[in-house]
């Protein structure tokens, strides 16, 4: 059973940083392109970075701050995110579909990916 699992959200203050991580059990991730996406209340599930391949993909809200990353020995995938800010406060979601089949015009879509873990909480606030 493919399954994800993330960690590392939390309270940081603005200007703070964390690292999401995302494990992937029951299949390989290398293969596969995983993305992170985040939604706050309210909002609509945006894609904020994908890697697929060695290239990396951000969302212009993100560029410059956040780092996608993975460690295919560890089945995992990360992401840094620097210099946080309010506006990025949201649950964080880890997503994958094989990469034989992904559509990179549409990484930021939701609905482009197969697989989804349940989240983690970021919240950023003084």
């Amino acid at each position: 059973q493919l399954q994800f699992v993330e960690s590392g959200g939390g309270l940081v203050q603005p200007g703070g940083s964390l690292r999401l991580s995302c494990a992937a059990s029951g299949f390989t991730l290398a293969g596969y392109s995983v993305a992170w996406f985040r939604q706050a209340p309210g909002k609509e599930r945006e894609g904020v970075s994908c890697t697929n391949g060695g290239v990396e993909y951000y969302s212009d809200s993100v560029k410059g701050r956040f780092t996608i990353s993975r460690d295919n020995a560890k089945n995992a995938v990360y992401l840094q995110m620097n210099s946080l800010q309010p506006g990025d406060a949201a649950i964080y979601y880890c997503a994958a579909k094989a990469s034989s089949i992904w559509d990179p015009w549409n990484w930021r879509s939701r609905n482009e990916y197969d697989y989804w873990g349940q989240g983690t909480q970021v919240t950023v606030s003084s």
